[in-house]
């Protein structure tokens, strides 16, 4: 079933960690697999953007904020965990 609605994400990120570089490849990984061509993904990398993170109120990385649809969610981590992801965002009916 598609869904005409984009899902929008930010994924805040520490420059190129191992733990930033997995959450983006898994975030990828998901969308591809369970949102194609429906989603889309701003990076912002708190050590270029620090003010930004600050007035986002992220503290932690990696941080993904889910912007919509509605409502605005936040997840810390790798997000290696898919399926607990897209039950997490409220995103299960996108992935059927």
């Amino acid at each position: 079933m598609r869904h005409p609605q984009k899902v929008k994400f930010r994924l805040y990120v520490a420059g190129d960690t191992q733990n930033s570089a997995q959450a983006l490849a898994n975030l990828r990984e998901i969308c591809e697999m369970h949102l194609p061509n429906s989603h889309e993904i701003e990076i912002v990398d708190v050590f270029r953007e620090q003010s930004r993170a600050l007035e986002d109120r992220v503290f932690m990385t990696p941080t993904l904020v889910k912007l919509s649809p509605s409502p605005m969610q936040r997840i810390v981590g790798t997000l290696s965990q898919a399926s607990a992801l897209l039950q997490i965002l409220g995103l299960e009916s996108f992935a059927a």
